[in-house]
Protein backbone atom coordinates (compact mmCIF):
# COMPACT_ATOMS: atom_id res chain seq x y z
CA UNK A 1 0.00 0.00 0.00
CA UNK A 2 1.23 3.47 -0.88
CA UNK A 3 1.74 6.13 1.79
CA UNK A 4 -0.13 8.95 0.06
CA UNK A 5 -3.02 9.09 2.56
CA UNK A 6 -3.43 8.83 6.30
CA UNK A 7 -4.43 5.37 7.49
CA UNK A 8 -7.40 4.03 9.45
CA UNK A 9 -7.22 0.49 10.81
CA UNK A 10 -10.29 -1.63 11.40
CA UNK A 11 -10.98 -4.03 14.26
CA UNK A 12 -10.55 -7.72 13.59
CA UNK A 13 -13.57 -9.10 11.73
CA UNK A 14 -14.88 -5.68 10.73
CA UNK A 15 -13.39 -5.91 7.26
CA UNK A 16 -16.06 -8.34 6.02
CA UNK A 17 -18.51 -5.71 4.74
CA UNK A 18 -15.70 -3.83 2.97
CA UNK A 19 -14.52 -7.02 1.29
CA UNK A 20 -18.13 -7.27 0.08
CA UNK A 21 -17.74 -3.72 -1.31
CA UNK A 22 -20.22 -2.02 0.99
CA UNK A 23 -19.15 1.65 0.85
CA UNK A 24 -19.83 2.63 4.48
CA UNK A 25 -17.54 2.12 7.47
CA UNK A 26 -19.12 2.83 10.83
CA UNK A 27 -17.28 4.40 13.75
CA UNK A 28 -17.61 1.25 15.87
CA UNK A 29 -15.56 -0.72 13.34
CA UNK A 30 -12.46 1.47 13.70
CA UNK A 31 -9.56 0.27 15.87
CA UNK A 32 -7.02 3.02 15.16
CA UNK A 33 -7.12 6.43 13.50
CA UNK A 34 -4.72 9.40 13.46
CA UNK A 35 -5.51 12.00 16.12
CA UNK A 36 -5.24 14.94 13.74
CA UNK A 37 -7.74 13.69 11.13
CA UNK A 38 -9.86 16.54 9.78
CA UNK A 39 -13.40 16.35 8.45
CA UNK A 40 -13.40 15.24 4.82
CA UNK A 41 -9.81 13.97 4.73
CA UNK A 42 -9.03 11.22 2.21
CA UNK A 43 -7.90 8.10 4.07
CA UNK A 44 -6.70 4.61 3.30
CA UNK A 45 -8.42 1.82 5.23
CA UNK A 46 -6.59 -1.33 6.30
CA UNK A 47 -7.55 -4.48 8.21
CA UNK A 48 -5.93 -5.66 11.46
CA UNK A 49 -3.24 -7.45 9.40
CA UNK A 50 -2.34 -4.17 7.63
CA UNK A 51 -3.89 -5.27 4.31
CA UNK A 52 -5.34 -2.49 2.15
CA UNK A 53 -9.13 -2.46 1.93
CA UNK A 54 -10.38 0.84 0.52
CA UNK A 55 -9.89 4.59 0.06
CA UNK A 56 -12.52 7.10 1.11
CA UNK A 57 -13.54 10.30 2.84
CA UNK A 58 -13.29 10.46 6.64
CA UNK A 59 -16.11 12.07 8.61
CA UNK A 60 -16.66 12.66 12.30
CA UNK A 61 -19.99 10.87 12.30
CA UNK A 62 -21.63 7.47 12.74
CA UNK A 63 -20.62 6.67 9.15
CA UNK A 64 -16.93 7.47 9.59
CA UNK A 65 -15.67 6.57 6.11
CA UNK A 66 -17.51 6.64 2.80
CA UNK A 67 -15.50 4.55 0.38
CA UNK A 68 -14.67 5.88 -3.09
CA UNK A 69 -12.43 3.07 -4.27
CA UNK A 70 -11.56 -0.50 -3.38
CA UNK A 71 -8.26 -0.34 -5.28
CA UNK A 72 -5.24 1.64 -4.15
CA UNK A 73 -5.56 4.48 -6.64
CA UNK A 74 -4.83 8.19 -6.28
CA UNK A 75 -7.98 10.29 -5.94
CA UNK A 76 -7.06 12.92 -8.53
CA UNK A 77 -8.55 14.48 -11.67
CA UNK A 78 -7.97 11.29 -13.70
CA UNK A 79 -9.86 9.31 -11.03
CA UNK A 80 -12.82 11.69 -11.11
CA UNK A 81 -12.85 11.90 -14.90
CA UNK A 82 -13.11 8.12 -15.00
CA UNK A 83 -15.99 8.20 -12.50
CA UNK A 84 -17.90 10.80 -14.49
CA UNK A 85 -17.21 9.04 -17.80
CA UNK A 86 -18.52 5.73 -16.40
CA UNK A 87 -21.68 7.48 -15.20
CA UNK A 88 -22.06 9.22 -18.57
CA UNK A 89 -21.64 5.98 -20.53
CA UNK A 90 -24.21 4.27 -18.30
CA UNK A 91 -26.77 7.03 -19.06
CA UNK A 92 -25.91 6.78 -22.73
CA UNK A 93 -26.81 3.09 -22.59
CA UNK A 94 -30.12 4.10 -21.01
CA UNK A 95 -30.86 6.42 -23.94
CA UNK A 96 -30.71 9.58 -21.83
CA UNK A 97 -27.72 11.22 -23.53
CA UNK A 98 -28.49 13.29 -26.66
CA UNK A 99 -32.19 12.52 -26.31
CA UNK A 100 -34.09 15.45 -27.91
CA UNK A 101 -37.28 14.64 -25.96
CA UNK A 102 -35.61 14.46 -22.53
CA UNK A 103 -32.89 16.90 -21.45
CA UNK A 104 -33.43 16.27 -17.72
CA UNK A 105 -31.67 13.33 -16.08
CA UNK A 106 -29.49 12.33 -13.14
CA UNK A 107 -25.86 11.81 -14.08
CA UNK A 108 -24.48 10.72 -10.68
CA UNK A 109 -26.57 9.07 -7.97
CA UNK A 110 -24.37 8.76 -4.90
CA UNK A 111 -23.51 5.21 -3.90
CA UNK A 112 -25.41 3.90 -6.92
CA UNK A 113 -22.58 5.30 -9.07
CA UNK A 114 -19.75 4.67 -6.60
CA UNK A 115 -19.73 8.31 -5.44
CA UNK A 116 -21.06 8.44 -1.85
CA UNK A 117 -22.27 11.91 -0.96
CA UNK A 118 -22.49 13.21 -4.55
CA UNK A 119 -25.46 13.98 -6.79
CA UNK A 120 -25.18 15.56 -10.25
CA UNK A 121 -28.32 16.41 -12.20
CA UNK A 122 -28.37 17.64 -15.80
CA UNK A 123 -30.88 20.24 -17.00
CA UNK A 124 -30.26 20.80 -20.68
CA UNK A 125 -26.73 22.27 -20.76
CA UNK A 126 -26.52 23.04 -17.02
CA UNK A 127 -25.10 20.60 -14.47
CA UNK A 128 -26.15 20.95 -10.83
CA UNK A 129 -23.73 19.51 -8.28
CA UNK A 130 -25.13 18.76 -4.82
CA UNK A 131 -22.90 17.21 -2.18
CA UNK A 132 -23.74 15.81 1.24
CA UNK A 133 -20.27 15.49 2.82
CA UNK A 134 -17.32 17.78 3.44
CA UNK A 135 -15.00 15.35 1.66
CA UNK A 136 -17.06 15.50 -1.50
CA UNK A 137 -17.30 19.28 -1.24
CA UNK A 138 -13.50 19.48 -1.17
CA UNK A 139 -13.47 17.49 -4.44
CA UNK A 140 -15.75 19.88 -6.35
CA UNK A 141 -12.93 21.48 -8.37
CA UNK A 142 -11.92 18.01 -9.62
CA UNK A 143 -15.57 17.11 -10.30
CA UNK A 144 -16.07 20.38 -12.17
CA UNK A 145 -13.06 19.72 -14.42
CA UNK A 146 -14.07 16.08 -14.88
CA UNK A 147 -17.52 17.15 -16.13
CA UNK A 148 -15.93 19.44 -18.69
CA UNK A 149 -13.49 16.70 -19.73
CA UNK A 150 -16.38 14.33 -20.46
CA UNK A 151 -19.07 16.69 -21.80
CA UNK A 152 -16.80 19.19 -23.61
CA UNK A 153 -19.01 21.96 -25.04
CA UNK A 154 -22.23 20.15 -24.15
CA UNK A 155 -22.04 21.60 -20.64
CA UNK A 156 -22.19 25.40 -20.54
CA UNK A 157 -22.70 25.99 -16.80
CA UNK A 158 -22.05 24.13 -13.56
CA UNK A 159 -23.79 25.25 -10.37
CA UNK A 160 -22.71 23.99 -6.96
CA UNK A 161 -25.76 23.76 -4.69
CA UNK A 162 -24.72 22.29 -1.35
CA UNK A 163 -25.04 24.91 1.39
CA UNK A 164 -28.32 23.54 2.76
CA UNK A 165 -27.40 19.85 2.55
CA UNK A 166 -24.02 20.41 4.20
CA UNK A 167 -25.50 22.61 6.94
CA UNK A 168 -27.71 19.66 7.93
CA UNK A 169 -24.52 17.67 8.44
CA UNK A 170 -22.84 20.35 10.53
CA UNK A 171 -20.71 21.91 7.78
CA UNK A 172 -21.09 25.70 7.81
CA UNK A 173 -19.95 28.68 5.74
CA UNK A 174 -20.66 27.07 2.36
CA UNK A 175 -21.85 29.36 -0.43
CA UNK A 176 -23.78 28.05 -3.42
CA UNK A 177 -22.29 29.37 -6.63
CA UNK A 178 -21.31 28.64 -10.20
CA UNK A 179 -18.08 26.70 -10.42
CA UNK A 180 -18.03 27.17 -14.20
CA UNK A 181 -20.03 29.30 -16.60
CA UNK A 182 -19.36 29.68 -20.31
CA UNK A 183 -19.07 33.38 -21.12
CA UNK A 184 -21.48 33.14 -24.05
CA UNK A 185 -24.03 30.95 -22.29
CA UNK A 186 -27.68 31.93 -21.93
CA UNK A 187 -29.75 29.42 -19.99
CA UNK A 188 -32.73 27.81 -21.72
CA UNK A 189 -36.18 28.96 -20.63
CA UNK A 190 -37.09 25.34 -19.95
CA UNK A 191 -35.80 21.79 -19.99
CA UNK A 192 -37.61 18.77 -21.42
CA UNK A 193 -38.89 15.53 -19.96
CA UNK A 194 -40.62 13.26 -22.45
CA UNK A 195 -41.30 16.36 -24.59
CA UNK A 196 -43.02 18.22 -21.73
CA UNK A 197 -41.50 21.61 -20.90
CA UNK A 198 -40.46 22.42 -17.33
CA UNK A 199 -39.10 25.64 -15.91
CA UNK A 200 -36.35 24.62 -13.46
CA UNK A 201 -35.50 26.91 -10.55
CA UNK A 202 -32.38 25.08 -9.41
CA UNK A 203 -31.16 27.98 -7.26
CA UNK A 204 -34.27 28.31 -5.05
CA UNK A 205 -36.07 25.04 -5.73
CA UNK A 206 -36.07 21.86 -3.64
CA UNK A 207 -33.25 19.35 -4.14
CA UNK A 208 -31.59 20.37 -7.42
CA UNK A 209 -34.76 22.04 -8.67
CA UNK A 210 -36.87 19.09 -9.82
CA UNK A 211 -37.80 15.58 -8.70
CA UNK A 212 -36.22 13.59 -11.51
CA UNK A 213 -36.80 10.31 -9.71
CA UNK A 214 -40.51 10.25 -10.59
CA UNK A 215 -40.05 10.38 -14.38
CA UNK A 216 -41.20 6.81 -15.11
CA UNK A 217 -44.01 7.01 -12.57
CA UNK A 218 -45.27 10.25 -14.12
CA UNK A 219 -45.48 8.44 -17.45
CA UNK A 220 -47.65 5.79 -15.81
CA UNK A 221 -50.01 8.50 -14.56
CA UNK A 222 -50.30 9.70 -18.16
CA UNK A 223 -51.25 6.16 -19.18
CA UNK A 224 -54.18 6.03 -16.73
CA UNK A 225 -55.36 9.66 -16.88
CA UNK A 226 -57.60 9.68 -19.98
CA UNK A 227 -60.99 11.29 -19.26
CA UNK A 228 -60.37 11.13 -15.49
CA UNK A 229 -60.60 13.77 -12.79
CA UNK A 230 -57.17 13.91 -11.16
CA UNK A 231 -55.94 15.18 -7.79
CA UNK A 232 -52.18 15.73 -7.47
CA UNK A 233 -51.16 16.34 -3.84
CA UNK A 234 -47.78 17.63 -2.68
CA UNK A 235 -47.58 18.66 -6.31
CA UNK A 236 -44.43 20.86 -6.07
CA UNK A 237 -44.07 22.35 -9.59
CA UNK A 238 -46.68 20.09 -11.16
CA UNK A 239 -44.84 17.16 -12.73
CA UNK A 240 -47.64 14.63 -12.26
CA UNK A 241 -50.22 17.28 -13.20
CA UNK A 242 -48.65 17.92 -16.60
CA UNK A 243 -48.46 14.22 -17.39
CA UNK A 244 -52.13 13.81 -16.40
CA UNK A 245 -53.08 16.64 -18.75
CA UNK A 246 -50.92 15.11 -21.47
CA UNK A 247 -52.82 11.87 -20.96
CA UNK A 248 -56.17 13.54 -21.54
CA UNK A 249 -57.45 14.09 -17.98
CA UNK A 250 -60.83 15.85 -17.88
CA UNK A 251 -59.73 17.95 -14.90
CA UNK A 252 -56.60 18.25 -12.75
CA UNK A 253 -56.42 19.77 -9.27
CA UNK A 254 -52.92 20.46 -7.89
CA UNK A 255 -52.44 20.99 -4.14
CA UNK A 256 -49.32 22.14 -2.29
CA UNK A 257 -48.75 24.21 0.86
CA UNK A 258 -46.03 26.28 -0.84
CA UNK A 259 -47.08 29.44 -2.65
CA UNK A 260 -43.74 29.41 -4.53
CA UNK A 261 -44.35 25.85 -5.71
CA UNK A 262 -47.84 26.73 -6.88
CA UNK A 263 -46.45 29.61 -8.92
CA UNK A 264 -44.21 27.01 -10.58
CA UNK A 265 -47.21 24.77 -11.30
CA UNK A 266 -49.12 27.59 -12.97
CA UNK A 267 -46.07 28.56 -15.05
CA UNK A 268 -45.55 24.98 -16.24
CA UNK A 269 -49.23 24.48 -17.06
CA UNK A 270 -49.27 27.70 -19.08
CA UNK A 271 -46.08 26.63 -20.86
CA UNK A 272 -47.60 23.34 -21.99
CA UNK A 273 -51.41 23.45 -21.77
CA UNK A 274 -52.59 27.08 -21.54
CA UNK A 275 -56.26 26.15 -22.06
CA UNK A 276 -56.30 23.12 -19.74
CA UNK A 277 -58.94 22.49 -17.10
CA UNK A 278 -56.50 22.92 -14.22
CA UNK A 279 -57.04 24.24 -10.72
CA UNK A 280 -54.21 25.10 -8.32
CA UNK A 281 -54.79 25.19 -4.54
CA UNK A 282 -52.26 26.46 -2.01
CA UNK A 283 -53.14 24.59 1.16
CA UNK A 284 -51.92 21.92 3.58
CA UNK A 285 -52.71 18.59 1.92
CA UNK A 286 -54.28 16.91 4.96
CA UNK A 287 -56.45 19.97 5.58
CA UNK A 288 -57.57 19.90 1.94
CA UNK A 289 -58.35 16.18 1.99
CA UNK A 290 -60.39 16.40 5.19
CA UNK A 291 -62.49 19.40 4.21
CA UNK A 292 -62.96 18.84 0.46
CA UNK A 293 -66.20 17.21 -0.63
CA UNK A 294 -64.97 16.53 -4.17
CA UNK A 295 -64.28 12.96 -5.31
CA UNK A 296 -61.67 12.03 -7.91
CA UNK A 297 -61.00 9.21 -10.36
CA UNK A 298 -57.22 9.31 -9.91
CA UNK A 299 -55.22 10.62 -6.94
CA UNK A 300 -51.46 11.02 -6.48
CA UNK A 301 -50.03 11.04 -2.95
CA UNK A 302 -46.32 11.92 -3.14
CA UNK A 303 -45.38 13.45 0.22
CA UNK A 304 -41.91 14.51 1.38
CA UNK A 305 -39.97 12.00 3.45
CA UNK A 306 -41.78 11.41 6.75
CA UNK A 307 -38.86 9.43 8.22
CA UNK A 308 -35.26 10.39 7.47
CA UNK A 309 -33.93 8.33 10.39
CA UNK A 310 -34.91 5.04 12.05
CA UNK A 311 -35.92 6.96 15.17
CA UNK A 312 -38.72 8.62 13.18
CA UNK A 313 -40.28 5.45 11.75
CA UNK A 314 -43.10 5.10 14.31
CA UNK A 315 -44.40 8.64 13.77
CA UNK A 316 -43.92 8.29 10.01
CA UNK A 317 -46.07 5.17 9.93
CA UNK A 318 -48.92 7.11 11.53
CA UNK A 319 -48.45 9.96 9.04
CA UNK A 320 -48.46 7.70 5.98
CA UNK A 321 -51.44 5.71 7.29
CA UNK A 322 -53.54 8.82 7.95
CA UNK A 323 -52.63 10.35 4.57
CA UNK A 324 -53.51 7.22 2.61
CA UNK A 325 -56.72 6.70 4.56
CA UNK A 326 -57.90 10.18 3.61
CA UNK A 327 -56.78 9.67 0.01
CA UNK A 328 -58.71 6.40 -0.28
CA UNK A 329 -61.85 8.11 1.00
CA UNK A 330 -61.65 10.62 -1.86
CA UNK A 331 -61.42 8.03 -4.67
CA UNK A 332 -64.44 7.23 -6.79
CA UNK A 333 -65.40 3.57 -7.13
CA UNK A 334 -63.15 2.07 -9.80
CA UNK A 335 -60.59 4.81 -9.24
CA UNK A 336 -56.80 4.62 -9.09
CA UNK A 337 -54.46 5.78 -6.32
CA UNK A 338 -50.74 6.39 -6.83
CA UNK A 339 -49.04 6.47 -3.43
CA UNK A 340 -45.35 6.90 -2.61
CA UNK A 341 -42.79 6.99 0.17
CA UNK A 342 -39.30 8.38 -0.35
CA UNK A 343 -38.33 7.63 3.27
CA UNK A 344 -35.30 5.36 3.19
CA UNK A 345 -36.15 4.13 6.70
CA UNK A 346 -39.54 2.82 5.47
CA UNK A 347 -38.91 -0.27 3.37
CA UNK A 348 -41.27 -1.63 0.72
CA UNK A 349 -42.81 -4.32 2.92
CA UNK A 350 -43.50 -1.90 5.76
CA UNK A 351 -45.04 0.59 3.35
CA UNK A 352 -47.27 -2.16 1.98
CA UNK A 353 -48.46 -2.98 5.49
CA UNK A 354 -49.26 0.71 6.06
CA UNK A 355 -51.37 0.79 2.88
CA UNK A 356 -53.14 -2.38 4.04
CA UNK A 357 -54.03 -0.63 7.31
CA UNK A 358 -55.21 2.47 5.44
CA UNK A 359 -57.49 0.39 3.20
CA UNK A 360 -59.07 -1.21 6.28
CA UNK A 361 -59.58 2.16 7.97
CA UNK A 362 -61.10 3.67 4.83
CA UNK A 363 -63.33 0.64 4.30
CA UNK A 364 -62.23 0.23 0.67
CA UNK A 365 -61.36 -2.91 -1.28
CA UNK A 366 -57.98 -2.40 -2.92
CA UNK A 367 -55.93 -4.29 -5.50
CA UNK A 368 -52.29 -3.61 -6.35
CA UNK A 369 -51.77 -2.83 -10.05
CA UNK A 370 -48.09 -1.85 -9.93
CA UNK A 371 -45.22 -1.77 -7.45
CA UNK A 372 -43.01 1.22 -8.23
CA UNK A 373 -39.44 2.31 -7.58
CA UNK A 374 -36.90 4.89 -8.71
CA UNK A 375 -35.91 5.18 -12.39
CA UNK A 376 -32.86 3.70 -14.08
CA UNK A 377 -30.75 6.87 -13.76
CA UNK A 378 -31.07 6.49 -9.96
CA UNK A 379 -29.34 3.07 -9.90
CA UNK A 380 -29.24 0.78 -6.88
CA UNK A 381 -25.84 -0.73 -6.19
CA UNK A 382 -26.04 -4.47 -5.52
CA UNK A 383 -23.45 -3.85 -2.78
CA UNK A 384 -25.46 -1.02 -1.19
CA UNK A 385 -29.16 -1.91 -0.88
CA UNK A 386 -29.68 1.29 1.13
CA UNK A 387 -29.55 3.22 -2.15
CA UNK A 388 -33.10 1.97 -2.86
CA UNK A 389 -35.25 4.66 -1.28
CA UNK A 390 -38.30 5.36 -3.46
CA UNK A 391 -41.19 2.94 -3.32
CA UNK A 392 -44.75 3.24 -4.46
CA UNK A 393 -47.94 1.42 -5.29
CA UNK A 394 -50.63 1.94 -7.91
CA UNK A 395 -53.91 0.78 -6.42
CA UNK A 396 -57.25 -0.02 -8.00
CA UNK A 397 -59.97 0.97 -5.54
CA UNK A 398 -63.38 -0.70 -5.57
Amino acid sequence: MSEKYQVIELKKGKEKSILSKHPWIFSGAIAKEPKDLKEGTIVSVIDHNKNYLATGHFHKATISVRCLDFEDNTIDLAFWTNKIRNAYNFRKTLGLIDNPATTIYRLVHGEGDGCPGLVIDIYDKTAIIQVYTKGMYDAISFINDALLNVYKENIKAIYSKSAETLAKHGVQNIIDDYTYRHEDFREADFALENSLKFKINYVEGQKTGFFIDQRNNRSLVQHYAKSKSVLNTFCYTGGFSLYALQGGASKVVSVDSSKKAMEGVEANVQLNFPKANHEGTTEDVMTYLKKSTEQFDLIILDPPAYAKHLSQVKNAMVGYRNLNTEGLKKINKGGILFTFSCSQAIDKELFRKIIFQSALQAGRNVRILHQLSQPEDHPISIYHPESEYLKGFVLYVD
